[in-house]
């Protein structure tokens, strides 16, 4: 078999291999050290950060679901002062691309986090997340009309040097609407998608489960969402896309290449096995030697071709 190229570009920014991680999943990067090597991917996507810390939502703000996970973490995270100062000097070293990802609650807020965060840092990009289900009064708002995802995307290009990817939620009628309204903002690439809203309900108790009523759906069950999605938006703009949503097995990986992603990230399938990506990884490049493609690149979109 040949060997396969592996090198993805997104935005700017050459990444060793298309394979990242999720935002929310993989902490700073040090939490999963021990079980998969920062250097054998292709990227990192940290925590999500707040200009102010967070404790998040009450408990309990986790619960599986068939093919799934509910979350309603609420943003738990230790604000941006507190990044720079602690985690953004370890988070630098990492032998990898990082790219940080940035919500708020205003449009202030999200250019506060993009003014502080430049390319001197050593992130690789900003990912902005204007598509959080489960934090009440913000983010959702930015993510679901395109005006205001244009406003908060062109504010946060106008004060930073670093590569904007747009994180589009796809708890909206339209995601092609959002996509162009991003990329009108002057969005360098997108991710897509965040989670779908949804909620559980304890048959004892007759109450919501999570605290928090409506949480974050996850995990395999959104899969063939995320696909039809990736596949709309691809034929709709001209920005490289981040697919995610429900990826567990290289399979998954290689349906939103097919679909039209250049590269994917793996969120909730790290909870239950934290090598995935590297497993994911090698299904990749063996699809690829079977079929004796040169490059990782050959696959995007090729599901288009008639």
């Amino acid at each position: 078999m040949c060997p396969v190229d592996l090198t993805t570009h997104i935005a700017g920014i050459t990444l060793r291999n298309p394979v990242l991680t999720g935002s929310g999943t993989y902490g700073f990067g040090e939490e999963y050290a021990a079980y998969c090597p920062v250097d054998a991917l292709g990227g990192i996507t940290l925590k999500g950060l707040t200009p102010e810390p967070r404790l998040g939502n009450e408990v309990p703000r986790l619960v599986e679901t068939p093919a799934g996970l509910l979350n309603a973490v609420g943003l738990e995270n230790p604000g941006l002062e507190e990044f720079l100062r602690s985690y953004l000097p370890k988070v630098r070293k990492l032998p990898t691309a990082v790219i940080a990802n940035i919500s708020g609650f205003s449009l202030e807020d999200y250019v506060q986090m993009a003014r502080a965060l430049q390319r001197d840092s050593g992130l690789a990009a900003l990912e902005v997340n204007i598509s959080c289900p489960n934090v009440k009064h913000g983010g959702m708002h930015f993510g679901t009309d395109p005006k205001s995802a244009e406003e908060v995307i062109g504010a946060v290009k106008a004060v930073t040097d670093l590569p904007i990817i747009a994180k589009l939620s796809p708890n909206v009628t339209d995601i092609v609407e959002m996509a162009r309204a991003v990329q009108s903002g002057g969005a360098d690439a997108l991710s897509l998608i965040n989670t779908l809203l949804g909620m559980s309900i304890d048959l004892d108790q007759q109450r919501p489960v999570l605290a928090n009523t409506f949480g974050g759906l996850s995990g395999p069950a959104i899969r063939p969402v995320a696909v039809r999605m990736v596949w709309q938006v691809s034929q709709a703009v001209d920005l490289p896309i981040i697919g995610m949503g429900g990826i567990t097995r290289w399979q998954d990986a290689v349906e939103f290449f097919l679909a039209g992603a250049s590269a994917i990230s793996i969120g909730t399938g790290n909870f239950v096995n934290p090598q995935a990506p590297l497993e994911i990884l090698q299904g990749i490049e063996d699809y690829c030697a079977k079929r004796g493609m040169a490059s990782v690149h050959e696959l995007v979109g090729l599901a288009h071709v008639s």
